[in-house]
Parts: C-alpha cells; sequence; structure tokens
C-alpha cells in the first residue's frame, strides 16, 4: 500500500502542466497541417455570411431604366414619379427587384432601406445572444451549426415573401440567423493556432467572405430577371456545409473546452492535432486550468466584462469605433449603385479589392502594430470617400444616369480597399484585447456595433440616390474619426491569449510595472554615463 500511494505521489509530482498556449507552441505545433485544415474547414461558412449580408445590392437594386408601354406616356419625363401608373414599365421586368415588384419608388422610395436595416439590425441581435451561447453552455462549433441551419431556413422563406412587410421581417429573421457564423468562426480559427500565427488565420476568414462576395455577381447575372431566384440558390449552400463538413470534420476549441471545466476532452483534441502533424504530447502532460474558471464559468465570465472598469472602457472603445466601420464597409458596398457604373461590374470589382485588402492585412499583421494599421486604413478610406465627391455626377434624363468616369472608380476602389484592411484588422484586434472566457462575447459586442452602424447606412444610401455627394461626404467624416478613436486601445501584438479577465489583469499590469522599470533603468544609465563623461 505505501508502495503504491508513494509511487501516485511520484507520479503527480512528475506530472507536467501546460497552459493551452503552451502546448501548441512546444507540442502540437503553432500552425501545422492539422490547424490548416481546420482553419481552412471553418473559414468556408464566411462564404455564407458574405451572400446573405451583400445579396440586397441585386435583389433591392434600383432600377435605372423604363420604357413606356402606352400612347400616353411621355418619353421625356425626368423620372417615373410623373407618369400615370400602366403606362410604363421597368426594362428589366418587374420582378428584376423588390424595389420593382413592389413599386418602391417615389413616395415609396424610404420603404426599400428597411429590408436591409432591419437585416442589419438582427444581426446586432443576434450577435448579442450567439456571444452568450458561444462563450456558454453551446460553445463555439455548436453556435455555428446552429447559425448555419437558421440561415439556410430564413434564407429560403425569403425567397417566398408576398410583399415588402414580410420580406422585411425575414430578412430580419435572417440578419439574425447568420451573425453567429461571423464571430463564432473567427474565435474558433483563432484559438487553435499559435500567438505568431492569430492575426494571419484571423485574416482568412476574410478571403472566404471575399470569395462570397466575388461569387454573387456570377449568382445573380443568370437569375436577373428573378430576385426571388438568388435567395433559393444560396439558402442550399448552408445545409450542405453544416451537414456534410461542419458536424463531422469540426473540433470544437480546446480552450472553451478547458474553461469549461473539460479539461480531457481539451486534451483529446490538442491531440489529435499533433497527431497530424507528426508530432506527441507527453504522456505525463495535463492542461493547466486558469484560477476561477471552474468555479466561476464563461457566462459569470461575460457578466464580469462589465464589471470590471478596464474592460469595460475597452470594449466601450472598442464599440464606437466598430460603429463607424460597420458603417463605412458595409455602406460604401451598398452604395456602390450610386457610382454610376454598371452594377454587376462594379459589385465585381469591389469584390476583387478585398483579396488585396485581406492578404495586405495578412502580411501587415506579421510585424505591424494593430493599432497603427486600422488607424491608418482609417483615414485612407474616409479621404478616398471625400475624394470621390468630385467626380460624383448625375444626370436626370428619362430616369437614367450619366455613365461614371474611371478615377471616381479608382478612388472608390481604394477606399473600399482600405475599409476592408481597417474592418477585417478590428476583428482580430477584438480577439486579442480580451481573455477566453469573454473573448466570444466581446467579438459579439464588437459585432454588434458593426451592425448598428451598417443598419443606418442603408437610409443614406436612399438618400445618395438624390445626393450621392452627401452620402460620400458622411461615409469619409465617419471612418476618420473611427481611426482617431482606435488611438486610445493598447496595443496587442505579439501579445498571449490570457484565459480570465483576473489573470490579464495581473499580467498586463505586471507587464505595465516591467515596462516603466526598464524606462527608469534606462534613464538612470544614461545619466550615469553622461556625469562619467
Amino acid at each position: 500500500m505505501e508502495e503504491e500511494k508513494q509511487g501516485l505521489v511520484k507520479g503527480r509530482e512528475n506530472r507536467l502542466q501546460l497552459t493551452v498556449d503552451e502546448v501548441v507552441e512546444e507540442y502540437v505545433g503553432s500552425f501545422g497541417f492539422s490547424q490548416l485544415v481546420h482553419v481552412f474547414l471553418v473559414s468556408l461558412a464566411w462564404i455564407f455570411d458574405s451572400h446573405n449580408t451583400l445579396v440586397t445590392i441585386f435583389t433591392d437594386a434600383q432600377p435605372h431604366s423604363w420604357k413606356c408601354i402606352s400612347p400616353i406616356c411621355d418619353e421625356n419625363e425626368a423620372s417615373v414619379c410623373g407618369l400615370k401608373p400602366g403606362t410604363w414599365e421597368w426594362a428589366a421586368g418587374n420582378s428584376s427587384s423588390t424595389i420593382a415588384e413592389w413599386g418602391l419608388v417615389c413616395d415609396q422610395n424610404f420603404l426599400a432601406a428597411i429590408p436591409a436595416s432591419l437585416f442589419f439590425l438582427g444581426s446586432l441581435l443576434g450577435s448579442a445572444v450567439y456571444g452568450r451561447l458561444a462563450d456558454g453552455f453551446l460553445g463555439r462549433k455548436r453556435s455555428v451549426l446552429l447559425s448555419c441551419l437558421l440561415t439556410s431556413a430564413t434564407t429560403f422563406l425569403t425567397s417566398l415573401s408576398p410583399n415588402i412587410w414580410i420580406y422585411s421581417l425575414l430578412r430580419f429573421a435572417n440578419g439574425f440567423s447568420r451573425s453567429g457564423i461571423g464571430i463564432c468562426c473567427l474565435v474558433l480559427s483563432t484559438e487553435a493556432v499559435g500567438r505568431k500565427w492569430r492575426g494571419q488565420v484571423g485574416q482568412y476568414g476574410f478571403f472566404f467572405f471575399t470569395a462570397g462576395f466575388l461569387s454573387l455577381p456570377l449568382i445573380a447575372y443568370p437569375t436577373r430577371t428573378c430576385w426571388r431566384n438568388i435567395y433559393k440558390i444560396i439558402s442550399f449552400l448552408p445545409l450542405v456545409y453544416a451537414v456534410f463538413i461542419l458536424v463531422p470534420f469540426v473540433s470544437e476549441s480546446p480552450r472553451w473546452l478547458l474553461v469549461r471545466g473539460r479539461s480531457e476532452e481539451a486534451l483529446d483534441v490538442l491531440k489529435r492535432y499533433a497527431k497530424v502533424n507528426g508530432k506527441k504530447l507527453p504522456p505525463n502532460l495535463s492542461l493547466l486550468e486558469p484560477p476561477s474558471c471552474a468555479e466561476r464559468g464563461a457566462v459569470q465570465g461575460t457578466k464580469n466584462l462589465w464589471n470590471t472598469n478596464w474592460a469595460a472602457k475597452r470594449m466601450a472603445i472598442v464599440m464606437i469605433t466598430g460603429f463607424g466601420v460597420g458603417f463605412v464597409y458595409y455602406g460604401v458596398q451598398l452604395n456602390v449603385e450610386n457610382l454610376n457604373f454598371n452594377l454587376y461590374f462594379t459589385v465585381a470589382i469591389n469584390a476583387m479589392m478585398e483579396i488585396p485588402a485581406v492578404f495586405v492585412g495578412s502580411v501587415l499583421l506579421s510585424f505591424t502594430n494593430r493599432r497603427l494599421l486600422f488607424s491608418i486604413s482609417a483615414y485612407i478610406a474616409g479621404i478616398s470617400c471625400i475624394l470621390c465627391i468630385i467626380f460624383s455626377r448625375t444626370s436626370h434624363k428619362k430616369g437614367n444616369r450619366s455613365k461614371g468616369n474611371l478615377a471616381q472608380l479608382t478612388i472608390e476602389a481604394i477606399g473600399f480597399m482600405a475599409a476592408s484592411t481597417a474592418f477585417d484588422v478590428m476583428y482580430v484586434y477584438c480577439v486579442e484585447l480580451f481573455p477566453t472566457n469573454v473573448r466570444n462575447f466581446a467579438v459579439s459586442m464588437l459585432r454588434q456595433a458593426l451592425m448598428l452602424g451598417a443598419s443606418i447606412a442603408p437610409l443614406l444610401v436612399v438618400v445618395g440616390r438624390f445626393s450621392p455627394s452627401l452620402s460620400f461626404l458622411v461615409f469619409g467624416l465617419l471612418s476618420i474619426v473611427s481611426g482617431m478613436i482606435s488611438l486610445w486601445l493598447p496595443e496587442t501584438r505579439n501579445s498571449p491569449l490570457y484565459e480570465t479577465l483576473e489573470q490579464q489583469e495581473e499580467e498586463e499590469k505586471f507587464n505595465t510595472i516591467s515596462d516603466d522599470m526598464e524606462i527608469e533603468l534606462g534613464k538612470e544609465i544614461n545619466n550615469t554615463s553622461v556625469f562619467t563623461i
């Protein structure tokens, strides 16, 4: 008996206890093949997020040309508002968009902004719900699953809308449903890799968002005579992904499992990663649980974010900045119809500008400070929007706009690329600013701020149909202000991912004191050198 007890004591003494960060860096690999596959499979869901977010660019587009179908119709009329009903029709047909089908022009013009605004308001509410679910009992993976299934159902139902009010309600439900994809996929991807790769992995999801954006014109053009068919096509994809890819092949986050007290399951996930990477974890390895996780749990942790002074201030700054970024990023995309270019061509150009934005952002994040990169991107986006005013010009002959010029399109594309970079960097920045037990909640709060800004943007787009210069001016000013506010946030480059608020507060205080001591020591050495000379 005594020998067995001594063996148990010796085993405990020899047990190797490490944090998830240490296991990933030292034994699994910072970013091996297993994590590459994991990130790829998780990031595929961003395609559906993009489809459902930006589909209204085509389904709710303002028709730009009409034709007379009656002898009493005056073809020289400036707009259809001065014509009698039944004497004219849209050149592309009444089923080409919701505006054409339900007559959302003239005195009904502002009704066209309601579906897009409600979509983003739904996303705002959904972000709060999914953030709590993902940090709480549901977890990252099952939150993505739920979001994909609900997105598929609400998208298909939207295609059956009988009027603008039901359509708006279903767009709200669709916004709520898809909001879990972005926040949960981002966290699920970044929590599986080492600190060196967090910035780049955080950007990879946006490549797939861009792929979804780029594929939209390819889906919309063949279905341009019936907006309902677009919704039917994009509703099928998230269902296939959830059933055949997400459920069988994607693992839950080991960090979330550990915070929830499921350390054995977390260790199993890490073992699978290591095995695929051609490595093996030590047999005596166990995961070091962060203090207070077992007692408090993740849900209590989300409440503590607002009760913790430093975290609450940080979250408030992130949300204010996010509001401006969301307003500009989504607003510029929806505002493409006010650029006086072919809609399909302009959307394709904007989508292609997302590719260098993500690539440049990924490269710069590997060696550039997050705060600096975000603020500069926001400034460039704002200045570009303001410069678009110079080249904005319209013609009202027969309700058709004059052709835009290449300079305007180029400047808008540069501005959108910068806005896209700022948008992507802010997500990665937010992941690094907060610990595991509130990380998904923090990202969801950022998402809510982004969606609040996005929900107001469609109203400005409608105003832009009458005054494009005003819409570009507001977008530009708000982007510049967002860049200035972000300067109050701390830098996070090469910082570790902490597990709890208490741990992060202690570590950051210690690092601040250490930095201050190094500065004081440096001053003393310099003074001593001067005195000696």
